[in-house]
C-alpha cells in the first residue's frame, strides 16, 4: 500500500523539480511546489518504513547480513538504470573520494546495526531510537562544523536523550540488549549525515548516491560466500526484491522532494514515520509499545521539532546565539 501511495504520489506531483522564489506573482506555484515536496517526503517515509518490516520480517529466514545485501544489491541494479557513466558521464568522478567512502561505510554500518536490532525490536521501539539521530547531528555539528548550539538547543538536546533513556530503560529490564545496536546505528547515521552535507558542496547527489550503493555492495558481497541461505519460498525472494526497490526508490523520492521544497519545510514530517511504523508493527507482528515506549518516543519527537524550530528562527547562516 505504501508503495502505491508513493507512485501515486509521484505522478500527482510530476511536473517542474527546480524550485521557485515566492514573489507575489509566483506565491501560490511555490506554496504548490512545497506541498508536493512534502508529499513526496511522506510517501519516502511510508516506503522507508516498508523496508524496515520486511528487513524485520526477512530476518527470520536468512541472516540479518544477507537482507543487508539483498537491499543494497537490489537497489544499486534499479539506480544503474537511471544513473551510470553512460547515462552521466563523469557521475563516478569524485572531488572527495576519501569523504565518499567514511560517508557509504557510515551509512553501511547504520544499516547493518539497524537490521541486527530489527530482529530483536518493535519497529515503533526501534524508530523512537532512531529519532534521536537530529538530536545528535546538533551535538555534533559543534565540533565538526563549526555549528555550535545554543543553551535552549542544548536543553532540547538534553530533554530528547531523556527521552531515548525512557525509550531504553537501561537496568531496568527495559527493552531488549539490542537497542544498543540500535544506538550505535544512531551514531552511524548522525556521521553519514554530517559527512553528506560535507559533500553538498564538493559532489553531486547523483555521485553521492551512487558511492552509497556501490560502497555498500562491494563490502558486504563476500561475507555471502559465508553467510548465504537460499531463499526457501517465493515471498522470501520477493521481499529481497522489495527491500531494495524501496531503498532506492524512497531516496529517489527525497531527493525530488528537496529539489522542490526547502529542508527547513521538509524536516519535520520526518517523524510522520512513527505512525507507519506503528501501524506496520501492528498490522504485520501483532506488537504494540508500551506506554515508556510511546512517552519516550513523543519527548524525542518533541525534542527534534523544537530543534528544527530553533533553527528556523536563527537562520541558517546565522552564527548560533540561540
Amino acid at each position: 500500500c505504501a508503495l502505491i501511495l508513493a507512485m501515486f504520489t509521484v505522478i500527482s506531483c510530476s511536473g517542474s523539480s527546480q524550485p521557485v522564489t515566492a514573489t507575489p506573482s509566483n506565491a501560490d506555484l511555490a506554496r504548490s511546489q512545497r506541498l508536493k515536496g512534502i508529499a513526496l517526503m511522506c510517501a519516502a517515509l511510508a516506503i522507508f518504513s516498508v523496508l524496515d518490516a520486511s528487513a524485520k520480517w526477512i530476518s527470520q529466514h536468512m541472516h540479518p547480513m544477507q537482507a543487508v545485501w539483498a537491499r543494497y544489491a537490489v537497489s544499486v541494479l534499479l539506480v544503474m538504470v537511471l544513473i551510470n557513466p553512460w547515462t552521466r558521464p563523469g557521475v563516478m568522478r569524485s572531488s572527495a573520494p576519501v569523504l565518499q567512502g567514511i560517508r557509504s561505510l557510515m551509512l553501511l554500518l547504520s544499516t547493518v546495526f539497524n537490521f541486527l536490532a530489527l530482529q530483536y525490536l518493535q519497529l515503533a521501539e526501534a524508530i523512537a531510537i532512531i529519532f534521536a539521530t537530529p538530536l545528535l547531528i546538533a551535538l555534533l555539528s559543534g565540533p565538526l562544523l563549526g555549528e555550535w548550539p545554543g543553551p535552549r538547543r542544548m536543553i532540547a538536546i538534553g530533554v530528547g536523550f531523556v527521552g531515548v533513556l525512557v525509550v531504553t530503560r537501561p537496568g531496568h529490564g527495559g527493552l531488549h540488549p539490542a537497542a544498543i545496536l540500535s544506538v550505535m546505528g544512531v551514531v552511524c547515521y548522525a556521521f553519514y549525515n554530517l559527512s553528506t552535507r560535507k559533500l553538498a558542496s564538493h559532489d553531486s547527489s547523483e555521485t553521492t548516491m551512487v558511492y552509497s550503493g556501490a560502497a555498500g555492495v562491494l563490502l558486504v558481497t563476500p561475507a555471502m560466500a559465508w553467510l548465504w541461505t537460499t531463499p526457501d519460498s517465493a515471498l522470501v525472494w520477493g521481499l529481497m526484491l522489495l527491500m531494495g526497490a524501496c531503498g532506492g526508490f524512497g531516496h529517489w523520492l527525497v531527493i525530488k522532494a528537496h529539489r522542490l521544497a526547502p529542508a527547513s519545510v521538509l524536516a519535520p514530517f520526518i517523524y510522520t514515520q512513527l505512525v507507519w511504523m506503528l501501524i506496520l508493527g501492528w498490522q504485520v507482528f501483532g506488537q504494540w509499545p508500551d506506554a515508556w515506549t510511546l512517552g519516550g518516543g513523543m519527548i524525542v519527537v518533541s525534542s527534534g521539532l523544537y530543534l528544527l524550530y530553533r533553527e528556523r528562527v536563527r537562520g541558517v547562516d546565522a552564527k548560533p546565539v540561540a
